[in-house]
């Protein structure tokens, strides 16, 4: 059963180019599943055909009512897991059943992404200004091609030295599919990566045959957990109330594109996003914020008049 279970995120890996964070969560979720069957099953287990339907509701039931249940996210998102892997199997004719075709998973409700305001941004983009360090213009650099291009952290960590066309002021970002989106940068930005490039980047980079754009203080390839910690260190010098992660720059992106009249169709390309609907609750949020805005001009206005 191992075996299925390792060819399934082998799969996943080549076929869907999924990330590393992404397999990893597959494997823990499916390995949980595993485990609970393996302890309740009454003899061992040997073959995923022996998994039916009533035991994959039961494996629910338990998740909902234990000592300290799941959130009802964290069951949906097992629950996806399993339903793709036993579609896996069947489709390679590994079962002949699919247990999970009458599985539903659990209705969740969905929370609006966090944003900055425009100041609040400002303020972020402005907090590494104190220094004249490599490691200062780096960051610099960092922030505003997160912001202005909507980038994932992992998209951003990824882009290496060819990925920069700043002749045309142009980042050049593989998608999940395996071809490259092409992103449009401003002046600012453009002029901040030429100067990291011929000021900060040699004085960070220790190998010559390093090719990753943006480096850390050991001359290596930054990682997401040293881009996640270089936004909180800056989102606190700045005095922000509110947790900033790199996802709520591309969130804020999003949304300040729409308020400033883009097309929904052009923030999916930008964001690449494969499907619209995803995209589509940044227009959500932005008609959210509007409606909370003239309630308030609603309320100024009767105010002033009594």
């Amino acid at each position: 059963m191992d075996e299925q279970l390792l060819a399934f995120l082998s799969y996943l890996e080549r076929e869907y180019q999924y990330s590393e964070n992404t397999i990893a969560a597959y494997r823990n979720d499916l390995g949980q599943f595993l485990e609970y069957e393996e302890h309740q099953a009454a003899s061992a287990l040997t073959d995923w055909s022996a998994v039916g339907e009533d035991d994959i509701r039961a494996y629910l039931d338990f998740m909902k009512h234990k000592d300290q249940p799941y959130a009802s996210s964290t069951i949906a998102r097992k629950v996806a897991a399993i339903k793709s892997f036993f579609n896996y199997l069947t489709s390679q004719g590994l079962i002949d059943h699919n247990p999970t075709v009458e599985i539903d998973s659990p209705k969740v409700k969905k929370r609006l992404p966090q944003t900055l305001t425009l100041n609040e941004v400002e303020r972020l983009l402005e907090a590494p200004l104190g220094g004249n360090s490599a490691k200062n213009l780096r960051d610099i650099t960092l922030l505003n091609v997160l912001y202005e291009t909507g980038m994932r952290v992992s998209e951003v960590v990824s882009l290496q030295l060819d990925d920069a066309d700043l002749d045309a002021a142009i980042l050049h970002s593989p998608t999940r599919q395996g071809e490259a989106r092409h992103i449009p940068i401003g002046d600012n930005t453009q002029s901040l990566l030429v100067d990291y490039l011929r000021q900060s980047r040699p004085l960070l980079a220790r190998n010559s045959r390093e090719q990753a754009l943006f480096l850390n203080h050991r001359g290596e390839k930054l990682t997401r957990q040293g881009l996640w910690l270089i936004i909180k260190g800056y989102a606190r010098q700045a005095g922000l109330d509110t947790e900033v992660t790199p996802h709520t720059l591309r969130h804020s992106f999003a949304v300040h594109r729409l308020s400033r009249g883009t097309k929904l169709e052009e923030i999916q390309h930008l964001l690449g996003h494969a499907n619209i609907s995803t995209t589509q609750i940044y227009a959500q949020m932005e008609a959210a914020e509007e409606e909370t805005a003239q309630s308030a001009r609603t309320l100024k206005e009767r105010t002033e008049t009594l």
